[in-house]
């Protein structure tokens, strides 16, 4: 059977699938989110699709980056992992914009927020959210669930950014066009995040 980097083509299509539903999860989040305004209510029930995700064990970016131990890791999460997230945001984005009158609007004004921020700025606060999800998620692999309730309100309160929730946001937002992923620094976020993810593992080496 034909492999790609020891995998085969039914590992890649399983790695691909578990990643666009991931992408879909963290998707409803950013639509709860939204439709009810944001604030404590919003973070809270965004937590849903973290707790969904690892339920399932689907394959999200924030939630398999601080857990890789070589080459192969890496390709899978950046070559598979974060492309299935995005293309899962993309077709919630999609579908959501249609059958959800004013999404599109309340997504506007948070990607909108992202172009006010300095790469500095969003790489910090990148590496935080980043540093939330690795924890929450150990928590979660020995079940031990609290942790992950609390995670996400926090990233969200505290404005850190999730490079997949940021990719819906960016996605459903009218009037915004490719070019503009790099006016909001995602491409910085995406890097925060990764660093954040595996900040656990540089302090143990110390």
């Amino acid at each position: 059977m034909m492999k790609i980097c020891g995998w085969t083509l039914r590992d890649v299509f399983r790695m691909y699938a578990s990643s666009l539903f991931a992408g879909i999860c963290i998707s409803i989040g950013c639509t709860v989110n939204l439709m009810v305004g944001g604030g404590i209510t919003g973070a809270c029930l965004f937590t849903f699709g973290l707790i969904a995700v690892v339920h399932y064990g689907y394959r999200l970016y924030t939630g398999t980056a601080g857990f890789i131990h070589s080459w192969g890791d890496f390709l899978m999460v950046f070559g598979y992992i974060l492309v299935g997230n995005f293309f899962g945001c993309w077709l919630m984005a999609d579908l959501m914009s249609v059958s959800l009158p004013g999404i599109s609007e309340a997504a506007y004004h948070i990607a909108q927020s992202r172009t006010f921020v300095t790469w500095p700025q969003a790489l910090i606060r990148g590496i935080f959210c980043g540093f939330l999800m690795t924890t929450a998620v150990k928590f979660a692999r020995v079940d031990k669930w609290l942790p992950l309730l609390f995670a996400v309100p926090v990233f969200i309160l505290a404005g850190f950014y999730h490079s997949i929730a940021d990719a819906f946001y960016l996605l459903c937002a009218n009037h915004f066009k490719p070019v503009d992923f790099m006016a909001c620094n995602y491409l910085i976020i995406v890097l925060g995040n990764f660093i954040g993810c595996n900040i656990h593992r540089i302090v143990e080496k110390i």
